[in-house]
């Protein structure tokens, strides 16, 4: 019997876009809450980007004996870079150049932890050869992670803080408040887009104060400057009216002398006349 050439075996496999994802829902709520964390993160993060895709608990479909037995596998979170962003109903190898996940999460829960800590972590690396594995349990904050060597996953070894370095991110992986959480290089927590729209509207805040308290010291100073001119015009009055007084004062005493000195030339003319009168005096 001729072996099936690989065209032929894709041409076996069922309709990509019938192939819906067929996971069951979160744990809890604490489950949803944090794969919702993950995904705003990044995707706020790379939102200038279209070379990306994130899966939240949806179905990888890789081969036709796992859906002939039904064993569908999807990880609660997983990226694959250099591909396109649109949307997917699940993710199916064949129809995507063969690609699988570059960096997978799993959020860990009593009916699923087992599963991830054994099974899915040796299917993710022999089978889908996965870069890096991680997983969480939100319940008791239990962390790991793991890098691809030779289709084995070794420890990814964490900081001083807790915090593993994801080269696949380009990221740090680590416990904040309770919560599985990326960081920058530098150490910085990347925010959600809601505490990135409360860092804006704070920094917007911030912006608008020093704006106001701007204004106040301008005000002050022109206020102060105003207080300045309005005391040197006060002294300019003065010295004005100390001008003057000074005139009034001169000119009185002008006045005066000029009455002495006609009295004086009255009192010549007057003493003239007696004289020429024979008149003693």
């Amino acid at each position: 019997m001729a072996a099936i050439t690989a065209r032929e075996l894709e041409m076996q496999m069922p309709d990509a876009k019938k192939l819906l994802s067929d996971e069951p829902e979160m744990e809890s709520s604490l489950h949803y809450m944090q794969l919702l964390l993950l995904v705003t993160c990044l995707e706020w993060l790379w939102q200038e980007r279209d070379d990306f895709f994130i899966g939240a608990n949806l179905t990888i479909y890789f081969s036709r004996q796992q859906l002939k037995n039904h064993d569908f596998r999807g990880p609660d979170f997983f990226l694959v870079k250099n591909t396109t962003r649109e949307s997917r109903n699940s993710w199916v190898v064949w129809e995507e150049d063969g690609r699988y996940p570059d960096l997978i999460v799993e959020l860990l829960s009593d009916s699923t932890a087992n599963v991830d800590r054994t099974l899915k972590r040796d299917l993710y690396a022999q089978r889908f050869h996965t870069p890096e594995y991680f997983y969480f349990s939100p319940d008791t904050l239990e962390f790991a992670g793991f890098r691809l060597d030779l289709n084995q996953y070794k420890p990814i070894i964490p900081n001083a803080q807790g915090w593993m370095w994801s080269e696949m991110l380009g990221l740090f992986l680590g416990i904040h408040d309770r919560q599985l959480r990326y960081f920058s290089l530098e150490g910085s927590l990347l925010p959600t887009p809601q505490e990135a729209a409360r860092i804006e509207i704070k920094k917007v805040e911030q912006e608008r104060q020093k704006v106001e308290q701007e204004r106040l010291k301008a005000e002050q100073e022109r206020q102060k400057a105003e207080q300045e001119r309005l005391k040197a015009e006060q002294e300019r009055l003065k010295a004005e009216q100390e001008r003057l007084k000074a005139k009034q004062e001169r000119l009185k005493a002008e006045a005066l002398l000029n009455r002495a000195e006609l009295a004086e030339d009255s009192l010549r003319e007057l003493q003239e006349k007696m004289r020429s009168l024979g008149i003693e005096y």
